[in-house]
């Protein structure tokens, strides 16, 4: 009995520091989670114009430009880029984007990954890790593993432009990104967006209008500066989205686990109580007994 009290007092204060730990990270991530949900609350408005604008203009054109980056070609190469956290305790979020990954690799690119002319470029060390033994025939980059160490436009920018300039060279024909989209801090949910080519103006997006655009300077020069910036900002779109959904995962996680234990704790404190109690009337019972066979010798 007395090994049992001790083990029950050692889980205990085991669950106790668990729980001090997940209240902490808890505090953590809420902290963080203001400042990331205030970037894309800021980001997202400004990013989704911008992707309408350009979609509009590009169905626009009258045939005098063409962007590279508006061709549809037949898909040879495609690159999905994984989007996820660097570290786990998020609850199923890293592993609802990568099932979201998974979807495009086996459906959408099944033939080209059979060609092995699929490439993975994973940003967050989660993805890589649950993809590259899944996909040996891929090719995986992880020079932007690290990217969430510093998610300033310069350094974000970085991934865009290596995608633009490898699809305008032919080394990709598409380009899918997989991201956690925010909605709040309970809610994110996995999303699969097409990048490159620029996907055309849907109808149920809004009405292709006719448009009579002025272009100042001339339209060459506007669109050719104008399309990679727009794009870098919706890759940064979804970098962004991702980071506050991590934090929000994670604060959601932190609190239900933090719940968890203190239900463990009542029921941990219920059955050191009954084997306390236990021990005790065994002893009592012991004494009584000694007590009466001395009495009656």
């Amino acid at each position: 009995m007395a090994a049992n009290l001790k083990e029950v007092r050692e889980r205990i204060r085991s669950v106790n520091s668990t729980q001090q730990i997940t209240k902490a990270m808890k505090m953590v991530s809420a902290a963080k989670l203001r400042r990331a949900q205030q970037a894309i609350q800021q980001m997202r408005p400004y990013a989704e114009k911008q992707s309408s604008l350009l979609r509009n203009i590009l169905s626009n054109l009258d045939g005098d430009f063409s962007s590279t980056f508006s061709v549809q070609r037949p898909v040879s190469k495609a690159c999905v880029v994984v989007v996820t956290s660097n570290r786990g305790l998020c609850g199923a979020f890293n592993t609802n984007v990568v099932k979201a990954a998974i979807q495009a690799i086996e459906y959408k690119y099944k033939k080209v990954l059979e060609d092995g002319n699929l490439t993975i470029l994973c940003v967050g060390k989660k993805g890589y890790e649950n993809l590259v033994k899944r996909y040996p025939k891929a090719h995986f980059i992880r020079d932007y593993v690290s990217l969430f160490e510093n998610l300033s436009f310069d350094s974000v920018a970085k991934v865009p432009t290596f995608l633009m300039d490898t699809f305008e060279k032919g080394g990709f024909d598409a380009v899918d990104i997989a991201y956690g989209r925010f909605k709040n801090a309970a809610t994110q949910f996995a999303e699969l967006e097409a990048f490159l080519p620029v996907p055309p103006l849907d109808v149920k997006d809004g009405a292709k209008s006719n448009a009579d655009y002025i272009f100042e300077p001339d339209k060459g020069s506007l669109l050719t500066f104008l399309i990679p910036s727009i794009l870098k900002s919706q890759f940064q779109k979804c970098v962004l989205d991702t980071n506050a959904s991590e934090h929000g995962a994670r604060m959601t996680a932190m609190d239900k686990a933090t719940d968890n234990a203190n239900e463990l704790l009542r029921d941990l404190k219920i059955s050191y109580n009954k084997a306390r109690q236990e021990s005790i009337t065994k002893e009592i019972l012991e004494i009584v007994g000694g007590a009466s066979a001395l009495s009656s010798s």
